[in-house]
């Protein structure tokens, strides 16, 4: 194993210089730090990180928390743990993925095993048991989402209220004067988290703000389920000609329940989703779509955490703008309502 001596006598240079050049602690001449940066790539030379961390007091590793439940869609998780991971990289920190629904224990047990530097926490709920906890942890944390009360928190997200009101401006503004909303589960709005619960809000604002008539129904991911939450949905509100849907694994089946209906895309129904542009492309029709930007909200997370942890000063809140793609998915509304097939 090549040591710090070892690139040291390469380079021609004291063992504690390669030190200071690699910790950057202590200002070096530009041609002694190219020569040493030189002899540790020629010798793939790679810090002990037990040592490293001993002489910096920081382990490098930052922890990522998503309690993963049954009612989510893994792959959207895994898109913002992607991010996470890659630019925690950039940075020269790994990533601990934690898993299990511990709650605020949960955190404190990772904070006093000193196995991490700082949290990125993610699912927060409108009034998160977490919070209390992060405020006083010994390590800087920041929450891809924000609850209620986000005094003393450092928080990103995107702006989910003003996706929620773009959608059903996008609409209104097609002549659609009855919209629905099909929402996450049920047990996602009972958790109160705070993606869906802002989506909503912004849903019904914008609907009263624009005069036109707007439904909110949570959907089960199953294909049983989509069909008979919009069978319930249009027998009860047959004027609805707009859809927004926040609820990424029932677009598929969702399609294929309008066409068992009678009910055309975008002639009879337009649909707007909340999802990811890689997910809105490749449906038929493409949808229009709020994208979810979680590359950037993950690197962005990253960030403000390697930031606070070299004691810079950072945002508090950062709510990223909600951007509405228009696709073939939405219209203007027809000239007149339809009834079920």
């Amino acid at each position: 194993m090549v040591t710090i001596a070892d690139v040291a006598r390469h380079a021609g240079v004291a063992a504690s210089t390669v030190s200071y050049v690699l910790s950057g602690k202590r200002a070096i001449s530009t041609d002694t730090r190219e020569r040493v940066q030189r002899s540790v790539r020629a010798l793939g030379y790679r810090p002990n990180a037990s040592a490293r961390a001993l002489a910096s007091q920081r382990s490098n590793v930052l922890a990522l928390v998503i309690p993963l439940r049954t009612d989510m869609h893994v792959p959207v998780m895994m898109q913002f743990a992607a991010a996470i991971v890659t630019t925690a990289r950039r940075y020269d920190h790994d990533v601990l993925l934690l898993t299990a629904d511990e709650g605020p224990e949960g955190l404190e047990r990772v904070a006093q095993s000193s196995l991490v530097d700082a949290l990125v926490v993610m699912d927060i709920e409108l009034h998160d048991q977490r919070v209390p906890v992060l405020r006083e942890l010994p390590m800087p944390s920041v929450l891809i989402g924000y609850p209620d009360d986000a005094d003393g928190l450092t928080c990103i997200d995107l702006d989910f209220v003003a996706a929620g009101a773009r959608c059903v401006d996008h609409l209104a503004d097609l002549g659609h004067r009855s919209l629905a909303l099909l929402g996450t589960p049920t047990t996602v709005y009972e958790r109160q988290t705070a993606f869906a619960q802002r989506t909503l809000t912004g849903f019904e604002e914008a609907a009263e703000r624009r005069g036109v008539l707007g439904v909110e129904t949570p959907c089960e991911h199953t294909f049983d389920a989509v069909l008979h939450t919009v069978q319930r949905l249009l027998d009860n509100h047959p004027d609805i000609t707009g859809l927004v849907v926040q609820n990424e694994p029932i677009i598929g089946p969702l399609l294929d329940v309008l066409r068992r209906l009678g009910r055309r895309v975008p002639e009879d129904m337009s649909l707007v989703a909340i999802c990811a542009d890689d997910v809105a492309e490749r449906q038929v029709p493409r949808l229009s779509s709020v994208t979810i930007p979680a590359e950037r909200i993950g690197g962005q997370a990253v960030e403000s955490l390697i930031s606070k942890l070299e004691g810079a000063d950072v945002a508090a809140l950062t709510l990223l703008p909600a951007a509405l793609t228009a696709r073939e998915s939405s219209c203007q509304a027809p000239h007149r309502n339809l009834t079920t097939a």
